[in-house]
């Protein structure tokens, strides 16, 4: 693939851009992205992107702090380098330090998806269902169609959740 502005060299650097969801791609040639200011890639080591992503300069991300986590002895510039915690200990012993990066990245620290269905859930559930299947059951015997069309429509969508 050749440069998109000069269209001698071979493009070497590739942009995208993704500005109110229209995306525009470049693909440019070293000479002509160093003169648009797109240069020295290659020094941007792995700690220095993750002290950018923990919102420190690299010499302040990178051993300022001796805290260590007791578990796994591993310390936050240790994190910091290598964007592994060393054991589960470290969300405890490293919260101060990662609720802020959290909330940057996340919009929030606390988990707000779904949880596991507990045994409980599932045993209401087929209770729940049951005692619809009694329902369409007399629906049917008393001919009420409709009722029991709602009925079967509701069960239907219980035992999909029961099953997920």
């Amino acid at each position: 693939m050749m440069c998109d502005k000069c269209g001698k060299n071979p493009a070497t650097t590739h942009l995208k851009t993704v500005i109110n969801g229209a995306v525009k791609e470049d693909h440019l040639c070293s000479f002509c992205a160093a003169e648009i200011g797109y240069t020295n890639f290659g020094s941007m080591s792995l700690p220095n992107m993750l002290a950018t992503v923990f919102g420190k300069t690299a010499s302040t991300a990178l051993g300022v702090s001796n805290k260590r986590c007791e578990c796994c002895g591993a310390s936050f510039s240790d994190i910091a380098q290598t964007g592994r915690m060393g054991c589960s200990e470290c969300y405890s012993t490293f919260k101060a330090e990662l609720l802020p990066t959290l909330n940057r990245l996340h919009g929030k620290a606390v988990h707000v998806g779904n949880a596991p269905k507990t045994d409980d859930t599932k045993i209401k559930l087929s209770e729940k269902i049951a005692e619809l299947k009694a329902k369409l059951s007399k629906a049917v015997s008393c001919e009420e169609f409709e009722k029991a069309a709602e009925l079967r429509d509701e069960i239907h969508r219980l035992e999909g959740e029961q099953n997920a």
